[in-house]
């Protein structure tokens, strides 16, 4: 196993502002950030601003720009307190700037940490974001972070058939990429409408490669409190398209699983509502038995390099009422229903895994041609 670079040596593009200042200096500034927008004890914000940067507004993606919100919260838009810049929400009645919010404008800066996955929204905003940057002669920059699950590549590609806001392009669950390579790609494909492409630029993360384990300093969203967290959230997402819990409304939130009707081995939970994370949960006050891995080794995680598809097939064989264990968003979750049809057809994760592996081998061509930073292979 690798010794991946330690997260205190690494270098954030924020963080480089020498890289980017420059940019800014003169500029009408927009900036879309959240809670992990921070330069090492200070936001983004208030370090730009306290630079004399001019700053206009701020966007704010899915759970907002304090990263209070809940998963699937609409927001809307207001003035922050303590800036008194507006906030404009690309999680409420939009996803997408309306052309006033980029009036006057002339560079976009996009800092939110990533955890690397098709469905987890941020990529989604950040499409929308460079759309209306090329369609307004805006610039965008990226200011780069790591991926924490930079260092491998899984899962089904996305089937454009099932494009949605959890899945906007045709790339597996665990993409391998920062969002700085990211955007490149999205730019280099023609992913944007009509195959428009913006004015890109990025600011790098120094002493990274994909082969860097990066534990986040602060937590990129309310139900993805640590590492564990963010290594099983590729694998259990999934969940989310079932009618089992995945610990929402917990402690533990994607650490653990379960469902009053599944088979009682000795560990249970209780959903409750907690504030900022959890609003009303699924089976709220209800005894839930299930599956602990919040006590699963960072190492196993780290060297298994795939999806575990074990447990939700081990789920899907120990509910009952089959008819009702899927539910209309797991196919959006994986991107086709082929994995839907898979699992009921009772189909081992080897057979699975098979399927998967000519998309993906085709899949890191493309990937490879805008990767910034040391691949893991």
């Amino acid at each position: 196993m690798w010794q991946g670079v330690l997260t205190g040596q690494v270098i954030t593009g924020a963080a480089r502002t020498g890289e980017y200042l420059p940019l800014l200096n003169g500029k009408k500034v927009a900036v879309v950030a959240n809670q992990t927008s921070m330069i090492g004890e200070t936001h983004l914000v208030d370090s730009l601003l306290s630079l004399g940067i001019n700053i206009k507004r701020i966007f704010s993606p899915e759970h907002g720009f304090q990263g209070a919100a809940g998963a699937g919260e609409y927001l809307d838009n207001y003035y922050d307190r303590k800036t008194g810049l507006a906030i404009i929400s690309l999680y409420g009645k939009r996803r997408k700037p309306l052309k006033e919010d980029m009036e006057g404008l002339d560079i976009v800066l996009f800092d939110i940490q990533d955890v690397g996955l098709r469905f987890y929204t941020y990529i989604s905003t950040m499409h929308y974001m460079m759309e209306a940057c090329a369609e307004n002669n805006v610039v965008f920059m990226v200011l780069d972070r790591p991926n924490p699950n930079g260092f491998y590549v899984d899962g089904p590609v996305l089937d454009t058939a099932w494009r949605s806001f959890v899945g906007m392009h045709p790339v597996p669950v665990v993409h391998g990429m920062t969002v700085a390579e990211y955007a490149q790609m999205i730019n280099g494909e023609g992913w944007l409408k009509d195959s428009l492409t913006c004015n890109l630029k990025y600011a790098k993360c120094e002493k990274y490669t994909h082969k860097t384990y990066y534990d986040l300093p602060v937590k990129p969203s309310p139900n993805l409190p640590n590492l564990r967290s963010i290594y099983l959230y590729p694998s259990l997402c999934f969940f989310e398209g079932t009618c089992m819990s995945v610990g929402r409304g917990t402690d533990f939130p994607f650490q653990i699983f379960g469902h009053p009707d599944y088979p009682d081995r000795g560990f249970s939970f209780t959903p409750r509502s907690i504030e900022g994370a959890a609003a009303n949960p699924k089976y709220e006050g209800k005894v839930c038995n299930g599956v602990d891995l919040s006590n699963i080794p960072l190492d196993f995680m780290q060297c298994n390099h795939r999806l575990v598809l074990d447990w939700l097939i081990d789920a899907y064989s120990n509910m009952e009422n089959k008819d009702r264990f899927f539910n209309n968003y797991f196919d959006k979750l994986a991107g086709n229903s082929t994995l839907r049809e898979q699992i009921i057809a009772g189909k081992s994760k080897w057979i699975i895994y098979a399927s998967w592996k000519s998309d993906i081998k085709d899949f890191k061509i493309i990937r490879k041609k805008y990767l910034l930073y040391k691949d893991f292979e």
